[in-house]
């Protein structure tokens, strides 16, 4: 069991963490996972976090194997004086998949100035409880605006939409995570960064969004704008289910 050190990381979120599929026994992208993590220790100044060791490539394939998880999630969080390794479910099922999510807006605005918005921080507490809020209404994923008026991310989720056969996704300056499917998809397919507001949405002819955890998942409805094609997500995640199974972090 993870012990907890009060730290800044307890106290104020100054730290870090990712969540990283497992499937099949396997870690999905571990790479990519920590050279993210690593990337927010040091825009977080805690390059050398007590209990470190606990990440090394070794130590959390043994932690998997020991733990026996077929399929789920393996959580790191990092903060200067803790470094917790914590296993959970994944929630995404299969039926959703098929259903499609379900989207609106976020009541609250996310800042493109602040930099906590870049990293994946312990400091997420808005994401959480606008994710609480939009359940409460049915939905499955809030979207933030950002000050400009323009789409910029889901609470766990980025964004990309789809027309004419041509793939579309917000730029990072307006205000996400630059997340690891996304850079997956960016660097399997041509894909065109632009800023695209909630009223521009309809003019798409399918959206997307995608996460570690669910891969890449169609949507049902955006606000009141329906979508039927998946032309471009089911390549997506026929491309995207080939790869993970090909992931080399066979336990």
């Amino acid at each position: 069991m993870n012990k907890i050190k009060a730290d800044d990381g307890y106290f104020f979120g100054i730290g870090v963490f990712e969540t990283i599929a497992i499937e099949q026994g396997r870690l999905i992208f571990l790479e990519e996972h920590m050279k993210r993590l690593r990337k927010g220790m040091e825009a977080l100044h805690i390059p050398h976090p007590r209990g470190r060791e606990k990440l090394s490539t070794e130590h959390l394939l043994e932690t998997v194997r020991r733990g026996g998880m077929e399929k789920g999630a393996l959580k790191i969080a990092v903060s200067q004086e803790n470094v917790t390794l914590s296993f959970r479910e994944n929630p995404y099922t299969k039926e959703q998949s098929e259903k499609g999510f379900l989207l609106d807006l976020a009541s609250t605005v996310r800042n493109e100035t602040s930099p906590f918005t870049y990293l994946k921080s312990l400091n997420c507490g808005e994401n959480i409880l606008e994710k609480r809020a939009a359940r409460r209404r049915g939905m499955d994923e809030p979207v933030f605006i950002n000050t400009k008026g323009q789409l910029a991310e889901g609470a766990t989720t980025n964004l990309f939409f789809g027309k004419n056969g041509r793939l579309y996704t917000p730029p990072l300056s307006c205000g996400l995570l630059d997340g690891i499917v996304r850079k997956f998809v960016m660097q399997k397919f041509p894909v065109e960064e632009k800023a695209v507001y909630p009223c521009e949405a309809g003019e798409y002819d399918e959206m997307m969004v995608t996460n570690s955890l669910l891969g890449i998942m169609p949507m049902n409805r955006f606000e009141d704008i329906a979508f039927s094609s998946r032309t471009l997500c089911s390549m997506l995640t026929e491309e995207y289910e080939k790869c993970s199974q090909n992931s080399r972090f066979l336990l």
